[in-house]
């Protein structure tokens, strides 16, 4: 059996979430069907969701025995698109820039998932597997920041009216066996005051990167609540 490569998930949905204006029904037909092959080849049908663009689960399978969850450090990538440079000139930021934003919205996004799934006596993240260890793995893809905030010359300002945007790849594994349990993907864009200008820095974006990467952690415990309220009925 083959293995689901994010990349792959990546390219294909964003074709499917994000279709080019001038592509016509049957193009995306088969973008739909090829995302479809992609996200269920090892055995999980796709959920109606409201909470994330697409989602796919392995029938028959609950979360209401997991307590805990196991998050290891997420990956990262930038849009292919990305062609990032200084504000107010046409140098390209640094390859340590690009690492320090890149590690920046990875542990920002770990973070928040971290403390939203501990919140109120909820789920203890752990290190190690077990019969009630969920493990999660959460890859940031499409990563693009519309202004990026490094050190620049003189007093240059950028204003936008939006930060950027970025697509969530969640997956969800039992942590003993490592059978794979859902998956799920999720574009967001940041939307500053309802789309009018506004000024471009580091508190700036990363306010917004914040306020996605808790959107997307609050699905997720609710998804965990809900599927422990069901059990206990």
């Amino acid at each position: 059996m083959r293995q689901c490569h994010i990349g792959s998930v990546l390219l294909l949905t964003l074709a499917m979430v994000s279709p080019p204006s001038t592509a016509g029904a049957a193009s995306k037909a088969e973008t739909k069907s090829a995302v479809n092959e992609v996200m269920s080849h090892d055995g999980l049908e796709q959920r109606k969701s409201k909470d994330a663009d697409l989602v796919y689960a392995r029938p028959g399978t609950s979360l209401a025995a997991y307590t805990k969850v196991m998050l290891g450090p997420v990956d990262v990538a930038f849009s292919k698109n990305w062609d990032p440079k200084r504000p107010g000139s046409n140098f390209r930021i640094s390859a340590e820039e690009r690492e320090e934003i890149r590690s920046g919205v990875a542990n920002l996004v770990r973070e928040e998932f971290v403390k939203t799934l501990q919140a109120k006596d909820g789920y203890q993240v752990v290190e190690t597997a077990g019969p009630d260890v969920l493990r999660l793995k959460a890859s940031i893809i499409n990563l693009y920041v519309n202004a990026p905030d490094v050190s620049t010359a003189g007093l240059t300002r950028t204003y936008v009216s939006s930060a950027g945007e970025m697509t969530l790849v969640l997956e969800a594994f039992d942590s003993e066996t490592g059978q794979v349990l859902s998956r799920m993907v999720d574009r967001q864009e940041s939307n500053i005051r309802g789309g009018q200008l506004s000024w471009s820095n580091r508190v700036m974006n990363q306010s917004e990167a914040e306020l996605i990467a808790s959107g997307w952690a609050r699905k997720l415990r609710k998804a965990l609540d809900k599927a422990h309220a069901v059990g206990k009925q």
